[in-house]
């Protein structure tokens, strides 16, 4: 059986998403939706599938199965409703929008559709955030102490001044948290579970935008272990992300995606996996994904939910999560006030 999907949006991330889903076996591009009819046609030349300058006839192309949003993130909750609502299976890029109140909307306008929502967090796919968390749920790592999480990244004036959405509250809803920080809250969330609450400061330090460059957190889990994350998209040249998680039992260090440590106590002392210093990967210092495997992975995952009427690997009310976190920093930076979750 083919699956037939479409593509909402022409810019880079949708791009990686034409690569990642010809290169699955028993998938066809139907088609592209650009605003900018152009863009679309480029995209359907190298990829296959129709061209469309309007959302309306996208969706209404026949067969269709599914889309795949990747358009600006302050867009994605009334692009997903729209496909939803006409019985198409919806899977939107990171985050699934800007608020909790448009991801709410979404959310449940797919439950009443009876379609599959599914958010893009490629990372929990990855070879190394996957060990983690089969070592943390396993109780390897034993009681939840401390997260560390480090995203600094650099973006140059370019990106910002080249785009007419990118920085801006309305359609970017953030900066270095919500846009290049929101995959690691994510992952905090996934392996350390749910936040209870935070205390954040952000500042717009370097880039002339309407949102953050750079931020930094405390966060209290509901298990009761502390974290914190520092995002930022002003550190020249840009560096793998870091995540650092301490449990009773030791640490796990996660350097970029690899598995840079493993030092638990059962295990007789050090355990690295894999030395020390990862190189940082192009997204430290690029908007473009040259690598589209994990991207692949999702969309398989998320046909496997579709075909066999099964969760994704992150579904909408999963997705939610990290953007209300972000949004209770936000609040915190805005009053200068811890924020309880609600």
């Amino acid at each position: 059986m083919t699956i037939h999907v479409g593509l909402i949006g022409a810019g880079n991330i949708s791009e990686t998403h034409a690569r990642a889903a010809s290169a699955i076996p028993g998938v066809a591009i139907a088609g592209f939706y650009a605003p900018t009819r152009a863009h679309a046609e480029r995209l359907a030349a190298q990829y296959g599938g129709a061209a469309h300058d309007t959302l309306d006839r996208l969706l209404d192309h026949r067969p269709l199965d599914l889309v795949v949003i990747g358009s600006p993130s302050g867009l994605h909750a009334e692009h997903g409703i729209a496909a939803a609502t006409r019985g198409i299976h919806v899977l939107v890029e990171k985050p699934i929008d800007v608020t909790t109140a448009r991801a709410d909307a979404l959310v449940d306008a797919a439950a009443q559709a009876g379609v599959t929502l599914g958010v893009i967090f490629q990372d929990r796919l990855k070879p190394g955030p996957h060990q983690v968390k089969g070592l943390v749920d396993g109780g390897r790592l034993g009681r939840p102490i401390l997260a560390t999480a480090q995203v600094k990244w650099y973006r140059t004036p370019e990106y910002y001044g080249g785009s007419r959405w990118r920085g801006t509250q309305a359609l970017d809803g953030g900066g270095a948290l919500m846009n290049q920080g929101v995959h690691t809250v994510d992952l905090l969330l996934w392996l350390f579970g749910p936040v209870r609450r935070v205390f954040g400061r952000t500042a717009a330090a370097l880039h002339a935008i309407e949102v953050e460059d750079t931020a930094v957190a405390v966060l209290e889990f509901a298990n009761g272990a502390l974290g914190t994350i520092e995002a930022t998209t002003a550190a020249y040249p840009g560096y793998a992300r870091r995540i650092e998680l301490t449990g009773s039992e030791g640490t796990l260090v996660l350097d970029g995606d690899r598995l840079a440590a493993i030092d638990l106590r059962e295990a007789g002392g050090s355990g690295g996996a894999g030395g020390s210093g990862a190189t940082a990967p192009a997204s430290a210092s690029s908007p473009i994904v040259a690598d589209a495997s994990a991207h692949q992975r999702v969309l398989e995952d998320f046909i496997r939910a579709v075909t066999s009427r099964t969760a994704p690997c992150c579904d909408g009310r999963d997705g939610r999560r990290s953007v209300a976190l972000i949004e209770a920093i936000y609040e915190s930076a805005r009053t200068v006030r811890p924020v309880a979750l609600r």
